[in-house]
């Protein structure tokens, strides 16, 4: 029975594009006379859709990562999210296709929808979507630019944070913030934890820009903040510290621990994500818990439902908020419920 591929070797062009031109793609570029003479190979070679054929389109989708596979081992945050991807995926039958950014191109057409992890311009957000119209962003807030995505309750997770050292009277915060951009390096983009933990404290006359670092979200950067804030601040170094992800935190316990200072009875600490690495580190680290997996789990579903009510109902985008909680070790102070 003919392919696909043996229709495109005969017309000397990529498979992608015979696939658009037996499926009546009137976005694809191509003359009439390739239109034409794909169109003879076919009949030439009686080349039928198969019902397997559609089937296995339906099962493939496409993950397209921003971070490289070294960056993700880095940061397992994101590396957790893809697992729960993967799970889902496996789980309902589908089949995963990774892709980096670099390497989104029509390939992404001849999926049944398509997942992007990270943090995408609304460029490179159009972009994809010109190729396929089923897609969900996870870690990206794309609402406002029409885009359906699955983002992490940033809001209330740093005022429990807070709450929680300032029922402990550690009304001195200080915070090591991360700076991230876009892939294509359009748009850098603004912490939403840190937003949040300036409004806050400002609404209690606590915030105090002297004791907020920004930096990379790596453990090097980590160390390199907290260094910079024990020789500036001295004596009047913060009671209280929020990192921004693990690896921040786990620097900065290295730079607290250099310098003799003793945590949690002189620094408290709380950090983001909960990957593996805070149980172990010492002392272990106090974390907002995010649901990397739920937050995968969950763009696969509204992904399959993108793909099942297509051309039957048209919904407006969606942004769907995964909740978090505090887990307590040993960097700071247990939940104080007075």
């Amino acid at each position: 029975m003919a392919t696909i591929k043996d229709i495109a070797a005969q017309a000397q062009v990529s498979s992608a594009t015979v696939s658009r031109v037996l499926n009546q793609d009137s976005t694809l570029a191509v003359s009439e006379n390739t239109r034409k003479k794909i169109f003879e190979i076919a009949q030439k070679l009686n080349y039928q859709k198969s019902k397997r054929n559609v089937q296995e389109k339906k099962k493939k989708i496409a993950l397209i990562e921003w971070y490289s596979q070294k960056e993700e081992l880095d940061d397992l945050y994101y590396y957790s999210i893809r697992l729960g991807i993967e799970k889902a995926a496996h789980s309902l039958g589908y089949r995963i296709i990774r892709y980096f950014q670099s390497e989104v191109s029509d390939n992404l057409r001849d999926v049944a929808g398509v997942l992007a992890i990270g943090k995408y311009s609304k460029n490179q957000q159009d972009k994809m979507h010109s190729y396929n119209q089923n897609i969900v962003f996870i870690d990206c807030d794309t609402l406002v630019n029409g885009y359906n995505c699955v983002v992490t309750d940033f809001y209330n997770s740093v005022i429990a944070v807070l709450k929680n050292f300032m029922s402990f009277h550690q009304n001195d915060i200080g915070m090591l913030a991360g700076e991230e951009h876009t892939m294509d390096l359009a748009e850098n983009l603004i912490d939403p934890r840190l937003i949040t933990f300036k409004n806050y404290l400002i609404n209690y006359n606590l915030y105090k820009s002297k004791y907020v670092y920004v930096g990379k979200f790596s453990v090097e950067s980590g160390y390199q903040m907290m260094k910079q804030a024990i020789k500036e601040l001295q004596e009047k170094l913060p009671h209280a510290f929020f990192a921004a992800n693990d690896s921040i935190a786990v620097g900065a316990l290295r730079a607290l621990n250099e310098a003799g200072i003793s945590v949690p009875d002189r620094v408290s600490m709380v950090a983001f994500n909960d990957t593996s690495i805070a149980k172990y580190v010492s002392p272990s680290l106090s974390c907002v818990r995010v649901d990397t997996e739920e937050m995968g789990r969950t763009g696969l579903m509204m992904l399959e439902e993108l793909y099942q009510t297509k051309n039957k109902v048209k919904r407006s985008p969606r942004k769907i908020t995964i909740g978090t909680s505090l887990v307590f070790r040993e960097s700071s102070f247990p939940q104080n419920d007075d």
